[in-house]
């Protein structure tokens, strides 16, 4: 690691770092400028082993050493002036940008996929954060976004997904063309839904290839997933709770219907 030390928030180094309670400048300038961040000693080496490209780190004296064999360039600050570069106290210790890359087209992504899981309009960073973190505990091959989908590179979706969004191939999926695409390359899409009309998730059985369709929060899959769907599933309920935060949700049916 080459050790810059820089002590003026202003430098025009730490740039990538300015800000970083400004989700919505944040949301719109990382993806327009190429880049995302990546929090903690424990995911920037998610990051790294993913084989993304780094920019640099900023960190401060303490939380170098852990940091020290990384190819890569570290700006070292003040504690002061991390928190005021920032907008928050960085409790992780370490903040890296690095470089996007371009999305791969769903084919690429899906051809030898047999488990898929698709988000439609997730706007809450934590929770495709947390979709992502299940798909990968519970073996599923890929995620799929609708374009309206929170970025799963955004600070909050990396850290909730404690890196996960670095191991589980994703790519963004038209609303229009993707349900058509999915059963083309052979899929059984299964909507989730909390309508008692819907089978149980005991029941469905382990298609070959199968893509499961969560919708987002609030008001669940639109009109256009549920009715283009094989078939629509739903988490049997036994207590007085009718529905489940949809992160929560999809974790249940992830386990269910994971590939055995």
């Amino acid at each position: 690691m080459r050790a810059v030390r820089v002590a003026d928030r202003h430098d025009p180094r730490l740039r990538d770092f300015l800000d970083l309670r400004d989700t919505q400048m944040r949301s719109a300038r990382e993806p327009a400028e190429g880049f995302f961040l990546a929090e903690g000693e424990a995911t920037i080496r998610r990051a790294f082993a993913a084989g993304y490209d780094p920019r640099a780190v900023v960190t401060t004296e303490r939380w170098l050493a852990p940091l020290d064999d990384l190819d890569v360039t570290a700006y070292v600050v003040p504690d002061d002036v991390l928190e005021a570069t920032t907008g928050f106290p960085v409790h992780r210790g370490a903040l890296a940008s690095f470089a996007r890359r371009p999305l791969p087209a769903l084919g690429a992504v899906v051809a030898d996929a047999r488990r898929v899981v698709v988000l439609e309009d997730l706007v809450d960073h934590t929770n495709v954060g947390a979709v992502m973190r299940s798909a990968a505990a519970f073996g599923w091959d890929a995620v799929l976004l609708t374009p309206r989908c929170a970025d799963p590179l955004y600070r909050r979706a990396v850290r909730t997904s404690m890196g996960a969004v670095f191991a589980v191939p994703w790519t963004r999926i038209d609303h229009r063309d993707g349900i058509g695409e999915l059963h083309t390359a052979g899929f059984t899409l299964a909507a989730l839904t909390p309508s008692a009309d819907a089978v149980a998730l005991e029941a469905v059985g382990h298609p070959p290839r199968l893509a499961l369709a969560v919708g987002s929060e609030g008001p669940g899959l639109s009109p256009r997933w549920l009715e283009g769907a094989d078939l629509r599933v739903r988490i049997p309920m036994p207590g007085d709770v009718d529905s489940l935060n949809v992160a929560a949700a999809a974790a249940v049916a992830l386990y269910a219907l994971g590939a055995r």
